[in-house]
């Protein structure tokens, strides 16, 4: 009897940076689709039952900030928000924007946005005057700048994640892939609908490279980012499609 083939194949392209040690690998099948942030247009959110009516997206639980910058770059960029954009604002004023979350998996504490009503301060609902959404991307458009620079990095850079690992020997690999449920921890098992997972989300104009080139360029430099989009980008050559895309074909 043959064993079914794996579900979840994708393809991946990778290359050396004898410069600093460092493989650095490329999720292709990911990089190469139209999959794209459908927040508002048909986005359920991350609960456990549907909820595109909230349009709180993934922001039910707060964003959780990596480390001290993270934390000062949202701290600077509140001070430029205004209660136009901010629909708690008054509440973050009185009452800050952050709390302690669960230490983590050394025992150490962690930093977390403050929630209001069961989803992100920041959060603006629908129906408030200033848009609905992130407050920090709304008030950084609003002053010409990117969204990316005000926000927790974790809000920037979902769906994509960056992550890096090291041999006995000290060399690192680095790889750029989709964000998966597991990467949300425990908790991702019981959200109803993940957008990786959801063909209405594989609906892009542009390749998710192309789309997100911003997001990425901050996660590995324009050198490496050049370098990727060479080889994704080899004539004649097409990753096999994503496997929500197949599975939907």
């Amino acid at each position: 009897m043959t064993a079914a083939p794996p579900d979840d194949v994708h393809e991946w392209i990778s290359f050396e940076d004898a410069t600093e040690q460092r493989t650095w690998v490329f999720d292709a099948t990911y990089l190469r689709s139209s999959h794209r942030c459908i927040y508002g247009e048909g986005c359920q959110g991350v609960l456990d039952a549907p909820a595109e009516e909230m349009a709180q997206g993934c922001c039910s639980y707060g964003a959780h900030f990596v480390d001290d910058d993270d934390v000062q770059t949202v701290v600077s960029a509140f001070v430029r928000v205004e209660p136009r954009h901010m629909q708690f604002h008054a509440k973050a004023v009185k009452g800050g924007f952050l709390r302690p979350g669960e230490p983590d998996g050394d025992g150490n504490p962690t930093t977390v946005s403050r929630l209001v009503d069961d989803a992100c301060i920041f959060l603006n609902r629908p129906g408030f005057e200033g848009g609905t959404g992130c407050a920090l991307h709304i008030a950084a458009l609003d002053a010409g700048e990117r969204p990316l620079d005000w926000k927790p990095n974790v809000c920037w850079q979902v769906p994509i994640r960056l992550e890096h690992s090291s041999d006995d020997n000290g060399h690192v690999t680095s790889r750029l892939r989709e964000w998966k449920r597991r990467d949300w921890g425990d908790g991702g098992d019981e959200f109803h609908w993940w957008c990786t997972e959801a063909a209405e989300a594989f609906v892009g104009d542009e390749p998710v490279y192309v789309a997100s080139r911003d997001e990425i360029v901050e996660l590995v430099g324009q050198e490496v980012y050049d370098l990727m989009v060479e080889q994704l980008e080899r004539p004649g050559w097409v990753p096999l499609p994503h496997p929500t895309v197949r599975r939907a074909s």
